[in-house]
């Protein structure tokens, strides 16, 4: 009996090593960055295994900047990101020699959410927010009523994304009117499930991070409508439904969002076909994960980028822009 069962894990360990064997000389495809653009990524690479058992995908959540870093240095093939590269990015990617093809991958709304026993917040405006959010308002703004004066006289405990967050970067770029520039006193996390564990058990919370992760959450948060009082994008407070965010009126908290892949990766035939997959499938696996996906034509100049290598941002390497339309500039870039 004794030795039956050696050999039965002889043969169990035996499997293992050859198994492994067989995983490590799959060909590897390597991501890291945007927690935003995780989803999508990984519905996209999940996919992509089934139909091509000789490639394995790897992804890691280290937020925009974190993955951009990564990137820059040559160590990962492709980047998720929540905003265009900044100029700091496109300096040490220059600086090692690093060409990158930006390819768009769906649009996104930022959500802001409070607690759902929160009973007086029913939408919020721009000015409300950025009176909130500016650097002038640390330690200053620090209470309900300072923000409307009908709001209670109680403390705001503040969550948001990290300052390695494109998330961070777009909202202060579109609510502050400058990238980065922050209070610095409120609760900061890359992990965005994080910040929803904070907001919905805490009663005072307020915070913001990618719609996706509020549908996830649905049942432990509540939506505030935004305003941006311009009667152009609508009328009065909106929510950053589907409809909204594509028809292009959740103003000014929607956004495209990226992936970036080196173009020394590109020449690989397993990149190729990722990347082929990603733009032909990423569009109807975004919705499946809460996202929009861009229209038809954007998704085809994507991959036209690819396939031609075409390097740099359709953004001229300046970082987030509000309000901006991708097909119209790939558009515009592709001639």
């Amino acid at each position: 009996m004794k030795y039956i069962l050696k050999h039965i894990l002889l043969t169990f360990i035996l499997f293992i090593l050859l198994a492994d064997q067989g995983w490590a000389k799959r060909a590897l495809v390597k991501i890291d960055g945007s927690s935003t653009v995780f989803p999508i990524t990984e519905a996209v690479a999940e996919d992509f295994q089934a139909q091509n058992r000789k490639t394995r995908v790897t992804i890691g959540v280290s937020g925009t900047g974190g993955g951009f870093k990564k990137f820059c240095k040559g160590e990962i093939d492709i980047a998720n990101a929540s905003r265009p590269i900044k100029p700091s990015e496109v300096k040490q990617c220059a600086g090692n020699k690093v060409e990158y093809i930006e390819l768009p991958v769906s649009y996104d709304g930022i959500a802001v959410v409070v607690n759902p026993r929160n009973n007086w917040v029913k939408a919020l405006t721009v000015k409300e927010l950025k009176k909130l959010w500016e650097p002038e308002a640390k330690h200053k703004i620090t209470h309900w009523n300072q923000v409307r004066s009908s709001w209670p006289k109680k403390e705001i405990h503040l969550y948001g994304p990290g300052i390695d967050s494109g998330t961070f970067d777009y909202f202060t770029e579109a609510i502050v009117g400058e990238s980065g520039a922050s209070r610095g006193d409120f609760t900061a996390s890359e992990d965005d499930n994080v910040l929803v564990q904070g907001i919905s058990t805490d009663l005072n919370a307020l915070g913001f991070f990618g719609v996706a992760y509020y549908e996830y959450n649905k049942d432990r948060l509540k939506l505030v409508p935004i305003d941006d009082e311009k009667k152009e994008n609508g009328n009065g407070p909106i929510l950053p439904g589907y409809d909204n965010i594509l028809k292009g009126i959740y103003q000014p908290l929607a956004r495209p969002i990226f992936i970036y892949v080196r173009k020394k990766s590109a020449n690989r035939v397993e990149i190729q076909k990722f990347i082929a997959f990603y733009m032909t499938q990423g569009g109807e696996l975004s919705k499946e994960v809460g996202y929009i996906a861009l229209p038809d034509r954007a998704y085809d100049l994507a991959h036209k980028r690819f396939q031609k290598r075409m390097t740099g941002s359709i953004f001229g390497g300046k970082g987030a822009q509000v309000g901006v339309k991708v097909e119209e500039l790939l558009e515009k870039k592709g001639k």
